[in-house]
Parts: C-alpha cells; sequence; structure tokens
C-alpha cells in the first residue's frame, strides 16, 4: 500500500494505491463520505471505498474529481507540489516475537 497524506500519520491519508498481484485499486480512506455520482466506489464498509485502476484509468474525469474531492476534505492541508517527503513504514499483521534481552 502507497499512501499519500499531508502528515506522518497514516490515519490522514485521504487516499492511497493498493497492489495486488492481479490488480491495482485507488482506495479512499473517507471514501463513504465522498460524492460519487456516477457510481463508480466499491466497498460496502462504514468508511473506506475503492475503485479498480485499469489502464488510463486516472485520466477519467470522474476519477479525477474524486481524487480532488478526497484531497479538498483533507483536515490538514497538504504541503506545496514537490515540497513533501517520503517515510516507509513496514505493517505487519504477523509480529515476529521479541529477542530475550
Amino acid at each position: 500500500m502507497i499512501g499519500f497524506c499531508p502528515s506522518e500519520r497514516p490515519s490522514e491519508a485521504p487516499l492511497s494505491i493498493v497492489i495486488h498481484p492481479r490488480k491495482v485499486s485507488l482506495c479512499f480512506l473517507f471514501g463513504v463520505h465522498l460524492p460519487d455520482p456516477h457510481h463508480i466506489l466499491a466497498g460496502s464498509g462504514n468508511r473506506v471505498r475503492h475503485l479498480r485502476i485499469e489502464n488510463d484509468e486516472t485520466q477519467r474525469p470522474e476519477v479525477r474529481a474524486l481524487v480532488d474531492a478526497a484531497i479538498a476534505r483533507c483536515a490538514r492541508p497538504f504541503e506545496s507540489p514537490g515540497a513533501g517527503r517520503v517515510i516507509v513504514r513496514a505493517i505487519s499483521k504477523n509480529r515476529r516475537p521479541r529477542r530475550p534481552s
């Protein structure tokens, strides 16, 4: 998962790209609150909605409108373009046991 957020807190990411072996999805963390007049978002959870990305899907005006709406709804604004940082974090459900001291 590659999250895009205005801070170092993953919970503030308005959208992320999820890469699976056979598909790529664009996920909106607060997608349930986004306007979706074309009904292109999938998912039935309480918060997240997603869109499967194929070919030039991101160039469609309705997809761009969703991305713009997600960014506009951020509690904290993004810095100016090119001013951000890249932070890599490993998130794993299965944690290895700690080494004995």
